[in-house]
């Protein structure tokens, strides 16, 4: 889901959005003929995680020690790797998801490498078939979220869809993270464009506007200060009982709380969510493209698949990986989310952030 996922990642306080794994394995290692270094260097947003026992599994397996650098949001990541392209940081980036990827790969961020298994991942999840620049690693839904309490508590139904959410009783409850600097706003903006069409949206955005939407830069601000549902926006005296989030943001609220509740606080608004496909991909003018190709290989093994899910909270693409009962029981797939092709969020993307930021931030 992520993304910018931004997308969850459990921390052990705060339940915030900053991944667990700063770094495996050593920074080092001595470049050899030919790229092969004895490290491979994974650069990605700040979200990325997953368990130290299968990073080392893959360590011992492949030879290669893995280095992580995290660039912060998803979308300043991308840009940043765009940047530095010709002398990258790393020699795979991962977090690049579909609501950013044309411009990743019309910039040349990626060289092609079909990655073993990818007769694995779920068609639908596939992309730039023809090139093979980027592998799908894993998949998330954008959705609104509830605080189950502060509904009870007023006697009101939770929205349920885009609809709802301009009504009267749902008035200045809605924060969002801001469409040009945030993946879960971007997310939640082509999820309006993909429901209303290319002109139908603006029109929804000012009644969002007039029913008091509140607009912060990004995820973290939005679920861990200003949303009243979660464990952090209770402590920072949240105001706002709807978020813009994911659908699997409750297991967060379940799995690490202690004492462990028997449902979630939080619930989704099923009819409000947009599916995030995130990929990755061998960088150009990598200095470890063996290494490079190993670990794209790993992202879509059955055991990181399986991994992910109470790492970075998002599902496996990979056909057949199983996910635990409480990700599945909590932070269940939306039924009928909102896409949209790649192709034209490349072609409208650019211009409908133009339009948001004049229509809802002035």
């Amino acid at each position: 889901m992520s993304i910018t996922k931004k997308r969850l990642t459990a921390v052990a306080v705060g339940l915030g959005m900053v991944g667990g794994l700063a770094a495996c394995g050593s920074s080092g290692g001595d470049q050899g003929a030919g790229g092969d270094s004895k490290t491979v260097t994974l650069v990605s947003h700040d979200s990325w995680a997953a368990s130290k026992s299968v990073i080392a599994a893959f360590e011992k397996k492949s030879g290669y020690q893995v280095r992580v650098l995290k660039d912060g949001d998803a979308g300043q990541a991308v840009n940043k790797a765009i940047l530095t392209k010709d002398n990258p940081q790393g020699d795979v980036f991962f977090g690049v998801d579909n609501t950013l990827l044309s411009r990743a790969l019309d910039n040349g961020l990626f060289q092609p490498y079909e990655a073993e298994g990818s007769d694995r991942i779920a068609p639908e999840y596939r992309a730039d078939q023809d090139k093979h620049r980027v592998t799908p690693v894993d998949t998330g839904d954008i959705c609104v979220n509830y605080d189950k309490k502060y509904f009870a508590d007023h006697k009101l139904d939770p929205p349920r869809s885009f609809d709802d959410l301009v009504k009267p009783q749902y008035k200045n409850l809605l924060v969002t993270e801001n469409a040009s600097t945030s993946s879960p706003g971007l997310g939640f903006l082509l999820g309006t464009a993909a429901k209303y069409g290319d002109e139908g949206w603006q029109d929804y955005w000012k009644k969002l506007k007039a029913n008091g939407v509140k607009v912060v830069d990004g995820w973290e601000q939005a679920y861990n200060e200003e949303f009243s549902g979660s464990a952090s926006g209770k402590k920072a005296k949240g105001d706002r009982p709807l978020v813009v989030s994911y659908a699997s943001s409750p297991p967060v609220e379940v799995v690490y709380a202690d004492p462990k509740p028997t449902t979630a606080p939080t619930g989704v608004a099923q009819g409000t969510c947009f599916r995030q496909v995130e990929y990755a991909g061998l960088l150009s003018n990598a200095k470890n493209t063996k290494g490079g190709k190993a670990f794209l290989d790993f992202l879509i093994s059955e055991r990181f698949q399986e991994d992910m899910p109470l790492n970075m909270y998002v599902y496996p693409v990979r056909e057949g990986a199983q996910v635990p009962p409480d990700f599945v029981k909590y932070g269940p797939q939306a039924k009928d989310p909102e896409t949209m092709d790649p192709a034209k969020i490349a072609d409208h993307r650019d211009q409908w952030v133009k339009s948001w930021t004049s229509l809802v931030l002035r």
